[in-house]
């Protein structure tokens, strides 16, 4: 495949290197000070975008890439108001975008594991679930959409919490997300469940973006022939 990479930071290097190792071919680099040339002239020929930038460009480089007609992978969190938006403007006009908050394989096996572990505890309201997430200093979004994600695999699931705050709750329905930021942690999350009795807690602890980045290209890889939105779960085969 001819790759776009939209965003040159350490994930975009992590994916160039295993993108090369794999066969493909980078043609096409956007960083943060040369955002002109994502324009339709430089897309033509390339086979998959993959953005992974910042929130405030996210959503207009993912329009770009639909006016141009070339499949996109987007890993760039902390815009998801909008992903509803972008989803519908795929499939009205047969576009091809791949999204996630995460593409770590063990992260997309934990959510499911967190939504089955949520149907299980929504019958036990003694244990008060609440979730933890740690990154690097330089991540910009806080909770994580990885976090975001998680909550709101638990919230599908158990009645008693029907949205998710950051820190401090103000109403028992209110599911609290911690956000810390330290080091160069690549990331970790718990989604604790804790009683007056006894605490249940289930974690992943990412060692580094090597996964992310494999699980990024083998969603470009994915997208090859196909029309319309997916995610991790198509990815996956998850049902």
């Amino acid at each position: 495949m001819k790759i776009a990479l939209i965003g040159y930071g350490k994930m975009g290097k992590e994916i160039e290197k295993i993108a090369i190792d794999r066969g493909h071919t980078i043609n096409l680099i956007i960083d943060k000070d040369d955002e002109k040339k994502l324009n339709h002239e430089n897309l033509k020929g390339i086979d998959v975008a993959m953005e992974f930038t910042i929130p405030d460009s996210a959503v207009a480089n993912i329009k770009k890439c639909f006016e141009s007609n070339v499949p996109i992978v987007c890993g760039t969190t902390g815009w998801t108001n909008e992903l509803d938006q972008l989803i519908e403007l795929c499939k009205k006009n047969k576009k091809t975008f791949f999204y996630s908050s995460n593409y770590s394989l063990g992260v997309n096996i934990f959510f499911k594991v967190n939504s089955f572990l949520s149907s299980i505890m929504n019958n036990y309201p003694a244990y008060e679930p609440h979730l933890e997430e740690t990154h690097h200093t330089q991540k910009l979004d806080a909770p994580s959409g990885t976090a975001i994600t998680l909550a709101n695999g638990l919230i599908a699931n158990l009645d008693r919490k029907t949205n998710w705050v950051k820190e401090t709750a103000e109403k028992e329905s209110d599911l609290i997300i911690k956000s810390f930021r330290e080091g160069v942690v690549p990331g970790n999350h718990k989604v604790i469940y804790d009683s007056a009795f006894d605490k249940l807690q289930i974690e992943h602890d990412l060692k580094n973006r090597q996964g992310l980045a494999l699980g990024a290209v083998l969603a470009a890889e994915f997208l090859a022939g196909k029309i319309g939105y997916y995610t991790m779960n198509d990815l996956l085969n998850f049902k």
